[in-house]
């Protein structure tokens, strides 16, 4: 039997555009030979549809996209995920399931049984479990099908009561096809070939795993769909972030096992994911003309640029200067030296004259001084994220906030200055790793002034002001809040890396947790780690717990 893996990239809610990217799949299997084409978890409708779910007309509209793409099922049998009603309990409950189409109808389904309720999952809030799995047997394919829907084949990361793939393979299933829209971070495609090698042993099934492709608002997902036999090996391995077909002939005995499969590097992954991820979506929102970014000459925002162009073309990026009172010569410089490097428009706009009006408002209300402090170094940052809006009213262009993680978790960034934005592009990466995309995006040449990279790093929103009068060093910042984000530790139980106190590690901690409000109210994050800011980090901003 020749199977297809069809790595496809839906949009949420597009029913009958992600019905026509089934239909191309499923043509082009045929075309090539094969039996069975494989297509991701909640293909038609998108992954995730949220509350999408709830309104009247969605799953309906969704069930007649999916006998619509039955018609082509006369050459190919179909598995899709899709959206189908559940078979008890009250008329309203669906469930998430793999749906075989052949012979140009709806054949069977098999709702997905672990619903995950965990970081960026949410499951139980809409669908039903499903209560029996068994294979299914198709006309005309002599091996009977077991479908187990993404989070079916994990059983063994969560404390889950059923093992769907055991129940399956001991029913006749001589193979396991898993539909997935499993969510990328740096390093994911690995844990998971790693995962299928484990539980297709265990069960001495095949595993054909099929994934989306795309950015789904903060998701980004991989693809790197694979098939691994029952012996743990790989067969197909294939790219990330992009679509394609592969197809694979069972049994797999008697084809050769890959020697190895090479991923791209840890930084080339983050590069082409958050590529990705901007791409998407500006596509899927259909948003005209392009991009505004502040450009201070820095790191944050010279890399943000880089990817933008990356993603939309130099044409569709619009970087604005905004020197200030205590702007260096260098960051000016190094601002439209950057747009020289890639292609883009720089436009300059000094904001000293309404700083100049706002320390006089100042004056007015709290008494003239000579120095405001933060309130002085603050409205700088607001004056120009009122200019990059301003851009964005006027020109119809998205503001893309520059903030990294490390920043946002101790809230190193002003509310309604640089936070401004429809999307924060490195607000899940550390700031060794915004220099890491740096030293990659210049490998084939400079497209990021190496001044940018070597100098300090400042907000100059002070006379001499450097990042480290108010940070510690960014490899211990970094270091203490994986520990505390990724790696869910106690405040107790933080490790202080080399040249870090347990005074200081405590100090990172408590600045992460006083935060979390500005981090509320920031742009939408691109999720590029196993636990970024926004749904997949779900904490109270008023709280009294220090453990």
């Amino acid at each position: 039997m020749k199977i297809a893996l069809a790595q496809i990239n839906p949009t949420v809610g597009d029913l009958a555009g992600n019905r026509r990217l089934a239909q191309e799949a499923a043509e082009r299997a045929a075309a090539a030979g094969a039996d069975c084409v494989v297509l991701p978890e909640l293909a038609l409708t998108g992954y995730p549809p949220m509350d999408l779910l709830e309104r009247d007309r969605f799953v309906d509209d969704q069930l007649a996209e999916l006998d619509e793409l039955a018609k082509s099922s006369r050459d190919v049998t179909i598995v899709v995920g899709a959206v189908m009603r559940a078979e008890r309990g009250d008329s309203k409950a669906i469930e998430n399931a793999a749906v075989v189409l052949a012979g140009g109808k709806r054949l069977a389904h098999r709702g997905k049984t672990l619903l995950p309720t965990y970081d960026v999952f949410d499951e139980s809030r809409y669908f039903a479990v499903a209560t029996h799995r068994t294979p299914v047997e198709v006309p005309g394919l002599e091996t009977p099908l077991g479908l187990a829907v993404c989070e079916d084949t994990w059983f063994q990361t969560r404390p889950y009561p059923v093992d769907p793939v055991a129940e399956l393979a001991a029913r006749g299933a001589g193979v396991i096809l898993n539909p997935s829209a499993s969510p990328w971070h740096v390093g994911k495609a690995a844990e998971r070939r790693a995962m299928f090698a484990d539980l297709a042993k265990r069960s001495d099934r095949p595993i054909v795993f099929v994934n989306q492709v795309g950015g789904n608002d903060e998701l980004l997902f991989d693809g790197g769909s694979c098939v691994i036999d029952a012996k743990g090996e790989v067969h197909v391995a294939m790219p990330l972030f992009e679509t394609g077909m592969a197809i694979c002939e069972l049994p797999l005995g008697e084809g050769r096992p890959l020697d190895a499969v090479v991923d791209p590097s840890d930084v080339e992954q983050l590069e082409r994911g958050l590529v990705l991820g901007i791409r998407d979506y500006f596509l899927k929102q259909d948003l005209p003309p392009g991009a505004v970014i502040g450009l201070s000459g820095g790191i944050d925002s010279a890399v943000t640029a880089h990817l933008a162009v990356e993603a939309l073309g130099r044409e569709r990026v619009l970087g604005v200067a905004m020197p200030g009172p205590f702007s260096s010569e260098h960051s000016i410089s190094d601002a439209f030296r950057l747009g020289e490097l890639l292609g883009i428009e720089v436009r300059r706009a000094d904001i000293g004259p309404m700083y100049d009006a706002y320390r006089g408002a100042f004056a007015t209300l709290f008494g003239a001084r000579d120095d405001y402090g933060l309130t002085q170094q603050n409205i700088q940052s607001r004056i120009r994220g009122a200019i990059l809006m301003a851009c964005s009213n006027e020109e119809n262009r998205l503001v893309l906030a520059t903030g990294n993680k490390s920043e946002l978790s101790v809230g190193y960034c002003t509310l309604y200055g640089d936070t401004v934005g429809g999307l924060a592009v490195l607000g899940d990466v550390y700031k060794g790793d915004v220099y890491a995309l740096a030293r990659h995006a210049n490998r084939n040449g400079e497209r990021i002034p190496q001044n940018t990279i070597d100098k300090p790093p400042s907000a100059e929103l002070a006379a001499g002001q450097l990042d480290q009068d108010d940070l510690p060093p960014y490899d211990i910042l970094d270091d203490v809040l994986r520990q505390a984000i990724e790696g869910g530790r106690s405040r107790a139980s933080i490790v202080p890396p080399p040249g870090c106190t347990p005074e200081v590690a405590l100090a990172i901690v408590k600045r992460l947790d006083r935060n979390e409000y500005k981090r509320r109210q920031t742009p939408l994050v691109l999720r590029t780690s196993r636990k970024a800011f926004g749904g997949g980090r779900r904490l109270p901003i008023v709280h009294r717990y220090t453990g």
